[in-house]
């Protein structure tokens, strides 16, 4: 990434979108900001953020459905969503519609500036993993972030095509959620994260993956060790 990191601010409440402005400006940011969803989606959709930040709960669009009108678009776009609305359902729902991480309000701007600084740096990492992951009876095109799953297309979000190929480069272990949040999502190892990021993406991908989701045999939970990927090797 060269120059500023640019940011685009999304958010309604006044005190909250100068508050992170001047923040983010004092980090080095190029900022940005919009009031309501509508006019932070065209600001989005102009492809000049590395990074957004997107409350839920804004006037005209939601940011729920800014977030899935984004990811139509570009499944690249890093996003992180700031929501007050922290039950398990709402969170799902976001991370759902392709955002990267939450982060739930109130919140710490040191951690929120941590976490955005973490998914940069993931997002400028140049994959040096094969182009394809082999899985039994589909082949991942990491670079097209596609699929063909029985015979249906299947696309992925950049997130989680950087979680399967962390997997897949470990798939002789299970990999604990911990190292998934350092190595995939760029968290320090020393964060005090609580999020269910890693969980909720594990089972996204189920949902594309798997024959029966609630029963994978692609992408299993080791009891007590974390998460496998088992290819179209016959690794077991």
């Amino acid at each position: 990434m060269q120059g500023k990191p640019t940011l685009l601010v999304v958010e309604d409440e006044t005190a909250i979108r100068t508050g992170l402005v001047d923040v983010f400006t004092f980090h080095g940011f190029e900022v940005d900001f919009a009031e309501d969803g509508a006019s932070g989606l065209d600001k989005a959709l102009s492809g000049r953020f590395d990074m957004i930040l997107l409350d839920v709960m804004l006037p005209l669009r939601d940011g729920y459905d800014v977030c899935a009108a984004i990811r139509e678009q570009d499944r690249n776009q890093p996003i992180i969503m700031l929501t007050a609305r922290n039950t398990d359902e709402d969170i799902i729902h976001g991370l759902a519609l392709g955002a990267d991480d939450y982060v739930a309000k109130p919140f710490s701007v040191t951690q929120l500036v941590l976490r955005v600084q973490a998914v940069l740096r993931r997002s400028g990492l140049d994959a040096e993993q094969k182009n394809i992951i082999p899985l039994q009876g589909a082949d991942i095109d990491v670079h097209n972030l596609a699929a063909q799953i029985n015979g249906n297309g299947v696309s992925f979000t950049r997130r989680e095509m950087e979680l399967l190929q962390y997997l897949h480069q470990h798939n002789q272990r299970p990999v604990p959620r911990e190292e998934l949040l350092h190595k995939v999502w760029g968290y320090a190892r020393d964060m005090d994260i609580e999020t269910r990021t890693v969980d909720i993406h594990i089972a996204k991908l189920r949902r594309k993956l798997e024959p029966n989701p609630k029963h994978p045999i692609h992408l299993i939970t080791v009891r007590g060790g974390g998460y496998r990927l088992l290819s179209g090797s016959g690794i077991h």
